[in-house]
């Protein structure tokens, strides 16, 4: 394949989280080798999956009618949300509950088919990471490329939703403020409208139709500071799970080079006591040759004297050197 971050990234979120290191590690090797030092760097910044995470991946790969479905269900929550559609909201709603919970379960079984099956922490994150990509449509969007590191957090308010027109709900089954459905249109009330929206009796001193309203404001000033403080919370668990992640990631890759050292070095034991047996073989061997050799000479060297003999025994008696 060639090499460049988004096919990497493409190729490394599709395989199972066990797979992943080793996978990436090797794709970062291949580019240092071919001089890419940069993109080497990039590829080992990429972070291994959760469970979870990788149970969506492999959703959004898998089921692209389901993500499509989910993200037009995303649009039209939106849409309704802006224009205070109540009815719209309460049929959306309903619906959004069936996709979620259909998604889900899909999502277990494409995981148990790959021999990964979710617990339930597993699950309730899948869950809210569908959540989170109904409720805002850059979180859709990066869901459905399948390339998840970390589940996605619960999204709070909708966004592109505008602020400050009314009050805010959450939808059932979700953790996601809305918009509430019936809210009439903002218009001037007088005292008498103010005093029958809020219960107060008709006759009511303006005192306590005024401490009403303060009661209402506080309440509304409660709300937008807890909403801003579950925002402040979500920024800070994305930041201690990316800190996490990072941290397994570095441990992973510690555990892996570990594995590979002990593995180097049982190799490299192995080659020693084969070396060992083969110079003691050798050894043998020499020993053997030097015992044939000494053998071969005794017998060389004796053969030589009963050749000597022989021809002594063969010369005639007082015959000179030429025979006569």
């Amino acid at each position: 394949m060639d090499l460049d971050l988004d096919a990497v990234a493409d190729e490394l979120y599709g395989l199972p989280p066990s797979a992943f290191t080793a996978a990436r590690d090797r794709r970062a090797r291949q580019a240092r080798q071919a001089g890419d030092r940069g993109l080497a760097q990039e590829i080992r910044r990429l972070r291994r999956p959760t469970l979870a995470a990788w149970a969506g991946n492999l959703l959004a790969r898998e089921s692209p009618d389901g993500t499509g479905t989910l993200l037009r269900l995303g649009e039209a929550l939106r849409e309704a949300h802006r224009d205070l559609d109540g009815a719209q909201l309460r049929a959306l709603a309903a619906q959004q509950r069936q996709v979620v919970a259909g998604l889900a379960r899909q999502a277990a079984e494409l995981a148990a088919g790959a021999g990964r099956p979710l617990g339930e922490d597993s699950l309730r994150e899948v869950e809210r990471t569908l959540h989170a990509a109904l409720a805002d449509p850059d979180a859709g969007a990066e869901w459905a490329r399948g390339r998840l590191a970390r589940p996605l957090a619960a999204v709070v308010g909708f966004p592109g939703v505008a602020e400050g027109g009314a009050p805010r709900l959450r939808l059932a089954g979700t953790d996601t403020p809305t918009a509430a459905p019936d809210a009439p249109p903002r218009r001037t009330r007088s005292r008498t409208d103010t005093r029958a929206r809020t219960g107060t009796p008709p006759d009511a001193p303006v005192a306590d139709l005024d401490a009403v309203r303060t009661r209402r404001r506080e309440e509304r000033r409660r709300a937008a500071e807890a909403r801003r403080e579950a925002a402040d919370a979500v920024r800070e668990l994305r930041s201690r799970t990316d800190a996490e992640a990072a941290a397994r990631d570095a441990a992973e890759h510690a555990e892996e080079r570990q594995r590979a050292a002990e593995a180097r070095e049982a190799a490299a034991r192995r080659a020693v006591k084969e070396a060992e047996a083969e110079r003691r073989a050798a050894r043998d061997a020499v020993r053997q040759a030097h015992d044939v050799l000494r053998a071969a000479v005794r017998e060389t060297r004796a053969a030589r004297r009963r050749a000597d003999g022989t021809a002594a025994r063969a010369e005639p008696e007082g015959a000179g050197p030429d025979g006569r």
